[in-house]
């Protein structure tokens, strides 16, 4: 009695957050218990699907990559395969893609820290711990809520602290910053949600 399994459907390899992500959804008519095994290969040597050990016989419909590629500057491609019991399905085959100029970036956390004169505006990123020694970068913007005058700083190295001097600031302020990665071109995020704070000085 051996079932048809039918492979995993939508198979997608795609870069979420500065992560390289398989994705993909169980072939029609599934049993619960089905698991998935991922395999990859990269572009310089094709025909060698590495193994990925945290990816093996798992009951999830995705597994994260990153930090088992042996290199982020060369193209790979995954494949996946449905197992059930004694039954496997064939393997399916994910795109080539390139986690250095394909990477998405998600946009920073700010963190302020407000004293008397200054706030210390620091950007820290949600990095897989593999992908940590790039050199990550992030752009800060600085502006008066409710006006459309931004102060930029730009360039800055991703554990920078940024500071700026308060004594001529008075009212509402806002932050916001984006995440860039120079690769081929210039990568950006999105910027990420304004953090707001009141800066007035009696006296």
């Amino acid at each position: 009695g051996h079932v048809q399994l039918l492979p995993p459907q939508n198979v997608t390899l795609l870069s979420k957050d500065f992560a390289l992500i398989l994705t993909w959804a169980p072939g029609e008519g599934s049993p619960p218990d089905v698991t998935y095994t991922v395999r990859y290969e990269s572009q310089d040597r094709l025909d060698k699907w590495m193994k990925v050990p945290h990816c093996k016989n798992i009951p999830r419909s995705f597994c994260n990559l990153t930090c088992a590629l042996s290199s982020f500057f060369v193209k790979v491609r995954a494949r996946v395969k449905a197992v059930w019991g004694r039954s496997q399905s064939p393997w399916v085959k994910s795109q080539f893609k390139d986690y250095y100029s394909d990477v998405e970036l998600a946009p920073p956390v700010l963190t302020l820290n407000v004293s008397k004169n200054s706030i210390r505006v620091s950007a820290s990123f949600p990095l897989p711990k593999c992908v940590e020694n790039l050199t990550w970068k992030y752009d800060l913007n600085l502006w008066e809520a409710g006006s459309e005058d931004k102060k930029k700083y730009e360039g800055y190295f991703r554990k920078d602290t940024v500071t700026i001097n308060t004594t001529a600031l008075r009212g509402n302020y806002c932050f916001s910053a984006r995440a860039l990665y120079e690769s081929i071109s210039l990568k950006y995020s999105e910027f990420s949600q304004p953090v707001c704070v009141q800066l007035n000085h009696k006296g």
